[in-house]
């Protein structure tokens, strides 16, 4: 994980650039929780006016969910629809290992985490949003690995595939939010276990 996290735009840029208003309103998010996250206090800190906000986002949920999809889904480069047809699971999985671990392993993933989980049933509106946008297009995409996977017989033809997916995103969860987080190099040995476990690697 990178420092993109961190506001960076000075207040005209900010005022042209969407990104700097996600970045502010992530960053807060991640400091003190949806309650702390304000409008107010994001658009202070982007440099812009509430209405600016409001403009694009008609509620902070709505603002914190879409910061969450463009800086923090970004981290990890999700294969296309075409790249599952015709490249083997195997492949697929291999190629993402390496900066799926170094997302996982980030205190700002582990903090961001806990923030998300923490606000679900304070503001179930922010799950919702989160589930809706970031969640289910990957979860699809999974699923969509994991068929493929079932016709390569590396994953048993039987199993469900909702529980397996399930089973995957619980373990790093998990794993993340124990007293002792792993550094990069465990994350990366825990997540290859992981994917040989489930069926995605040899």
């Amino acid at each position: 994980m990178t420092d993109g996290w961190t506001v960076r735009c000075a207040t005209d840029e900010a005022r042209d650039d969407p990104d700097a208003i996600l970045r502010a309103g992530l960053e807060l998010f991640i400091e003190r929780g949806i309650e702390g996250a304000s409008i107010e206090q994001i658009a202070k800190r982007a440099g812009v006016g509430k209405l600016t906000i409001y403009r694009r986002w008609p509620a902070k949920e709505d603002l914190i969910a879409a910061a969450i999809e463009t800086l923090v889904a970004n981290e990890v480069e999700w294969p296309s629809d075409e790249e599952i047809d015709q490249v083997s699971p195997y492949q697929l999985t291999e190629a993402a290992l390496s900066k799926s671990a170094e997302t996982a392993a980030a205190p700002e993933f582990r903090a961001l985490v806990a923030r998300i989980l923490g606000s679900a049933v304070s503001h179930p509106s922010l799950m919702a949003t989160y589930w809706k946008h970031y969640v289910l297009p990957r979860r699809k995409l999974t699923s969509r690995l994991l068929e493929r996977a079932q016709q390569q017989g590396t994953v048993a033809a039987n199993a469900d595939l909702d529980v397996l997916i399930d089973m995957m995103a619980g373990a790093v969860i998990y794993r993340v939010l124990q007293p002792d987080p792993p550094d990069l190099a465990e994350m990366c040995r825990y997540l290859e276990a992981l994917y040989r476990q489930a069926g995605l690697l040899p």
